[in-house]
């Protein structure tokens, strides 16, 4: 037995999508990689929901049958409204994972997890044989770290420890990331808050460091991924 209308049956992306244009051409490119019975790790982001309803309308189009390994709510709730069935990492390793990212240098290094879904993305990643990290143009910096914090996801119990250890790595300013729709501190999909960290310079070994450090569940730095592919036209790095 289905339930009724529900508001799954009607969810769109909740935010306005900026450089709207430019991502639908990375999203047409990521649909046209979907080969029949794959497992495809999604990763979360603006980009990566394009991706779907491109993947979704092929699936109805051409009676394609894959499955979708999500790496947030946000993402599985847009597969169940679009009818791409899911499964998870207990079950099937990905043939392949495609995400978005918040800034990208010219070395390739990334910073993600503005949506906090950075422990699951990079779990992702580091499970496939293959990763898409797609972005418009306007994400390559020049200087990591130069228009967003470095994400840091905690267990709520360790966060005077960890900001206390931050502060040898001389960060410009860290903050605790606050709700907005609720009161409170954001709580990630595995019960943590998240610190966002500003630093002037981000050293290689920055991701490293911050990793193990004790109550750090994971960052959102990437740094120093093998990158085999890199289009700059439309920003598709290949990660093997």
């Amino acid at each position: 037995m289905e339930w009724g209308k529900t508001i799954l049956s009607s969810l769109e992306w909740g935010k306005t999508i900026s450089n709207r244009e430019e991502k639908e051409r990375v999203a047409d490119i990521i649909s046209s990689m979907v080969k029949e019975g794959e497992i495809i790790g999604v990763g979360s982001g603006s980009t990566a929901y394009l991706a779907l309803l491109k993947i979704a309308r092929r699936m109805k189009n051409e009676q394609l049958h894959i499955r979708a390994i999500p790496t947030s709510q946000e993402i599985r709730m847009a597969c169940v409204r679009l009818g791409i069935p899911v499964t998870s990492l207990w079950e099937h390793k990905p043939d392949w994972t495609f995400d978005g990212a918040d800034e990208i240098d010219t070395e390739h290094n990334m910073i993600k997890g503005r949506g906090g879904a950075m422990f699951k993305e990079k779990l992702l990643i580091n499970s496939s044989p293959r990763t898409y990290i797609i972005a418009d143009p306007s994400k390559i910096v020049t200087q990591l770290g130069s228009r967003f914090p470095v994400p840091i996801e905690i267990f709520p119990e360790a966060l005077t420890y960890v900001e206390e250890v931050l502060r040898a790595y001389n960060p410009k300013e860290i903050k605790l990331r606050m709700a907005k729709g609720k009161d409170g501190p954001v709580i990630t999909e595995n019960g943590n808050l998240i610190l966002d960290a500003w630093f002037d310079h981000i050293p290689n070994n920055l991701e490293e460091s911050i990793k193990s450090i004790t109550g750090v569940i994971e960052s959102g730095l990437f740094i120093h991924y093998e990158c085999i592919s890199f289009h700059k036209t439309l920003i598709i790095q290949d990660f093997q």
